[in-house]
């Protein structure tokens, strides 16, 4: 988040396989020299997909490692002694470099997207903190944006005279003045990771994880910790403790920002997350000054529709209208790329503006929004129609939310008792659960708006029943319940079951 507005959102799956930088030990199944790419079993109901041009130049020194830690001749990851083969052809036949059948050590760049199985590399990278260990390479390479000539000569001179032998290294941007105890520790721990991936593939089978990348939580956090963090919120003891310690290892100054929520309500209903999700991942988006976009997805590419709503008659002319227009639909837009993860081609159709300095203003505050962004993007010049078009790079995907709610009463039938009713089927269950099974430590969560009804006033309807029943029953807000929904928890905090009929 960045000043209380949700900036990016990430849902981990609990099968988490096939996560973009895992390693799989996996076989060549098909050649295909049309395509001039093999595809790969690793396990997924859909073979990966292996190009030519991601083998890399060594896999001939990555095959025969592999031919030699499965056959136990090699028990380590350093590579030091090892005789390299020499590097493939640039461009080259697939079939003369794989064949069937044969054992490959394969690393997913992709994870599988709709109808299509993993993407995969030979290229391996095991990706650190501040640098990107890359076996089997020789050369030391930094990130573009570090642009400071002196830093840039110092970290090539440093990463030349650490990496070891038949290693080579991609310093990443954040390395930039950091000193040689904390670069030299995370090309420590990238090296313990390769070396632990030859020992799980010693015993590894086909399709077997040799390596998985670390959590998503713990990797983002790798890949974006930066001054500007304030703070990390957990909400469960477990992960607390995982995080603060992986922050311990990377960056110890900022351990302290680790925070465990403890609080009554949860925790994106506390951080205004919950009502955040509901209005940003709909089909239409509503913009700060009146306007709004419709975000409409297909297989092949999405399509964003910026219109001007009720702003129409703020402005003096409609060329200011529409650059007004315009340029929040752009701030949000990059928002929205980020949010939901959404990749492939982009198109966007502005309000048509007449001056061609206004187009190429909107398109320089495009640029700009989206800086920030880690994944490669393109923007290209509106076209004569008004229309933009954006290519993002996808490897994972989209974010997509179901923010229309199925009708919690009729299951989505179209048939429903009167809401009015509501009420008094709280009532009726909070009575039956107070008197007849004569609970106490009892709480309702509900709908803010059910919420309100039961607390408003000095003498409230939650005040009422203490009188009645001489205990407090615990009201709690929950906005991701439905208008009509409602539940019950004992002392213990686990749901009563209870009828939903008056």
């Amino acid at each position: 988040m960045q000043n209380k507005r949700l900036l990016e959102y990430h849902e981990e799956e609990l099968d988490s396989s096939f996560t973009v930088g895992d390693l799989y030990l996996g076989t060549v199944k098909k050649l295909s020299s049309g395509l001039n790419a093999a595809f790969v079993d690793v396990g997924h109901e859909k073979d990966g997909f292996l190009h030519y041009q991601d083998l890399g130049p060594n896999i001939n020194s990555l095959n025969k490692l592999v031919k030699d830690v499965i056959a136990k001749r090699v028990t380590t990851g350093r590579l030091s002694g090892m005789k390299l083969e020499p590097p493939i052809e640039k461009i080259g036949k697939i079939d003369k470099v794989l064949t069937k059948n044969a054992p490959i050590l394969v690393q997913v760049v992709k994870e599988p997207i709709s109808t299509k199985g993993p993407r995969l590399s030979c290229d391996i990278s095991i990706a650190g903190r501040y640098l990107v260990l890359v076996p089997f390479s020789d050369g030391v390479n930094l990130s573009k944006k570090i642009t400071d000539r002196a830093e840039r000569s110092r970290l090539m001179r440093l990463m030349s005279s650490l990496k070891p032998q038949n290693f080579g290294v991609i310093v990443r941007t954040v390395a930039q003045d950091k000193d040689v105890e904390e670069l030299d520790r995370d090309l420590q721990n990238s090296l313990a990771k390769w070396d632990q991936a030859l020992k799980s593939l010693a015993d590894a089978k086909p399709r077997d994880r040799v390596l998985g990348e670390m959590n998503r939580a713990s990797s983002i956090l790798r890949d974006m910790l930066n001054e500007s963090f304030e703070s990390i919120t957990v909400d469960t003891r477990e992960s607390y403790d995982e995080i603060r310690d992986y922050i311990h290892t990377i960056a110890p100054d900022k351990e302290k920002i680790v925070k465990l929520y403890s609080g009554k309500v949860k925790v994106f209903e506390a951080l205004g997350l919950e009502k955040q999700l509901k209005s940003l991942f709909g089909r239409s988006v509503s913009l700060p000054g009146g306007g709004y976009l419709i975000i409409e997805h297909t297989e092949a590419l999405h399509v964003i529709d910026v219109n001007s709503g009720n702003k129409s008659n703020s402005e003096e002319d409609q060329e200011a209208t529409a650059i007004s227009v315009n340029r929040e639909a752009a701030k949000e837009i990059a928002r929205q790329l980020r949010l939901r993860d959404m990749g492939g081609i982009i198109v966007v159709d502005f309000i048509d503006m007449k001056k061609a300095e206004n187009k190429k203003l909107l398109q320089d505050i495009m640029r700009d929004e989206m800086k920030p962004e880690r994944s490669k993007f393109t923007i290209l010049p509106l076209t004569k129609f008004g229309l933009m078009q954006i290519t993002r790079q996808r490897v994972r995907p989209e974010m997509n939310i179901v923010t229309r709610e199925v009708c919690p009463t009729c299951g989505g039938t179209g048939t429903i008792q009167a809401s009015v009713l509501v009420t008094d089927i709280i009532e009726n269950n909070l009575d039956y659960i107070l008197t007849k099974q004569n609970e106490r430590g009892i709480s309702i969560s509900m709908n803010p708006f059910l919420y309100a009804y039961y607390t408003k006033g000095i003498y409230s309807k939650q005040m009422q029943w203490y009188m009645k029943y001489k205990t407090w029953v615990k009201i709690i807000k929950d906005s991701s319940l439905g208008m009509v929904n409602f539940k019950f928890f004992n002392r213990s905090g686990d749901e009563i079951e209870v009828s939903n009929n008056a």
